[in-house]
């Protein structure tokens, strides 16, 4: 088994192939066995992961000690009382202890739980308290916000943390060797989502949705895997972006990862662990991109591919990174619901700067009116995909409204404006919701109003996205501040209490105070309103 079975060809010809493309999900499907256990049985000293510890220091984990470890931890859980459809879930910055949770939970049949470790308790405690998670893996960074919030998750039964104890543990513990008949449809990960008119919404995924983003992956990086490729992206693995854009693919299809716990992203640290390990393939997000492009290139790198997607890069972004990277940008797009559903690949069509490219094989995309019907050739509508792919996801978690909300008949709606033109090339122009996109995150408003309205300080806040050349929009708060209170007697404090409540990139960088907010006839903050009062809205 050198590479597992592609589903597209190398060098496609890409109408013939979305024509003829049929999707191949096999009933039992399980990603700990695909991206793991086989891999394990066959060439168990074949690397999985190298992981770059912030001292530089290097760590090889063999695809044998990823099933070792999983299965152990696997035994663990099972003592915690972790079962079928569990959650289970995972605070940790990048590295291969993250891989081991996922693995060994879904060995159980039980639902994985990334978080982001820059969520503060807030953040965290909505999370873990929604889902219901039963069991948690985390870090000794991790360890004081979770006690400040372990009475307000009463379901969260176990708490584990890295270090010599849980080695120790783990070491003593036989292997679970049974694991769990899990088929494709199986709930498999939670991510939640941005939240606009109410809390972030659990997308609860199956198993069969990693088959779903490999035509995209084999495709944006022309033909992968090829041999010798390495693949590293800065994106959190708790991102769908980081977890399923490159990370799961890469064990997928037996490709070295490389596993870095990255703080504030740093173009030359960038460059140096591209060349030092040899990154053949790697996912970029646009405001990385436009980072290391203000960087010096340190000569020739080993990149031979680089695929991005969050927002439309420009014709000048793509040339720089064909020159100077000596690799080009394929361009994709997908949301946290239903991923990688279309992609504008370098060597399988013409890229056209400024769109995001074609439908991917086994997505039906279209762009529909506001009465449902079929847009014609470049007229403006919302961007919709039909059921039936193995990338969408099964339903909200808890929000069953929600999830009806998201589909009218048989399309998903995406919340986003776009067209189609008559050679089925997709521009993007709009979100249609209040979603904020800064710096490759989707971010809702509503958790960051929230903390700011439980300052004493504020009366009301609204939050909305305004535009900027780095990161595409920054968080922008508008507040009604109590009588005899200045905003710049709060501004700082109302920042650092959205950093340190909810997550430091959630925070405002920009502050207004207003006398009143626009409100609907039904008391609804008119946020379309705020941003429209913003330059180049």
């Amino acid at each position: 088994m050198e590479f597992a079975d592609r589903l597209c060809p190398e060098f496609p010809d890409f109408l013939k192939l979305r024509a003829a493309f049929e999707w191949n999900v096999p009933e039992g499907f399980s990603i700990a066995d695909m991206c793991c256990d086989r891999w394990a049985v066959d060439q168990p000293d074949r690397i999985a992961i190298r992981h770059v510890a912030r001292d530089g220091s290097v760590e090889l984990w063999s695809y044998g000690r990823l099933k070792a470890a999983s299965d152990r931890f696997a035994a663990l859980l099972a003592q915690d009382g972790v079962g079928p459809e569990d959650r289970v879930a995972i605070l940790l910055p990048q590295c291969p202890e993250v891989m081991v949770a996922h693995f060994a939970a879904m060995k159980l049949g039980a639902i994985v739980l990334p978080l982001f470790t820059l969520f503060g308790p807030d953040a965290l405690a909505f999370r873990l308290r929604d889902s219901g998670a039963k069991a948690l893996l985390t870090d000794a960074g991790s360890v004081e916000k979770l006690d400040s919030i372990r009475d307000q998750v009463p379901d969260l039964k176990a708490v584990h943390v890295l270090g010599s104890a849980f080695d120790a543990v783990l070491a003593d513990l036989p292997p679970f060797e049974t694991p769990y008949p899990v088929r494709a449809d199986d709930p498999a990960v939670l991510i939640y989502t941005s939240g606009t008119t109410g809390p972030p919404k659990g997308a609860l995924h199956a198993h069969r949705f990693l088959i779903g983003h490999l035509p995209n992956v084999e495709l944006h990086h022309q033909g992968f895997p090829r041999a010798g490729d390495v693949g590293w992206t800065p994106a959190d693995w708790a991102w769908i972006g980081g977890l399923m854009d490159l990370a799961m693919p890469c064990l997928y299809y037996g490709v070295p990862l490389i596993s870095h716990p990255i703080g504030k992203f740093d173009p030359d640290a960038a460059y140096d662990l591209i060349r030092e390990q040899g990154v053949t393939v790697a996912f970029l997000p646009p405001t990385a991109l436009k980072i290391m492009r203000q960087a010096a290139a340190p000569g020739p790198l080993p990149l031979r591919s680089v695929g991005s997607g969050g927002e439309s890069l420009g014709g000048d972004l793509l040339a720089w990174a064909e020159d100077i990277l000596g690799a080009p940008i394929s361009e994709f797009y997908g949301q946290t619901e239903c991923n990688l559903m279309i992609v504008s690949a370098q060597g399988a069509m013409e890229i056209r700067p400024g769109a995001m490219g074609q439908a991917v094989p086994g997505f039906d995309v279209v762009i529909l009116r506001a009465d449902g019907t079929e847009a014609e050739p470049s007229e403006v509508g919302e961007i919709a995909v039909r059921r039936g792919t193995p990338a969408m996801f099964l339903r909200y978690w808890n929000q069953p409204e929600k999830t009806v909300e998201k589909f009218a008949g048989d399309w998903m709606l995406t919340g986003d404006l776009g067209a189609c033109d008559a050679d089925g090339y997709f521009t993007f122009h709009a979100r249609d919701d209040d979603v904020i996109t800064s710096a490759g995150y989707r971010i809702g408003p509503s958790e960051i109003e929230n903390c700011l309205n439980g300052h004493e300080a504020v009366v009301m806040a609204a939050v909305v996205g305004v535009p900027d050349s780095l990161r595409t929009e920054i968080v922008k708060a508008f507040i009604v501040l109590r009588d005899g209170i200045e905003l710049g007697d709060v501004q700082d404090a109302l920042v650092q209490r959205v950093r340190e409540r909810v997550s430091p990139h959630l925070a405002p960088r920009a502050i207004e105070a207003v006398d009143a907010l626009p409100m609907t006839a039904t008391g609804k903050i008119m946020r379309r309103a705020l941003r429209e009062r913003q330059p180049g809205k």
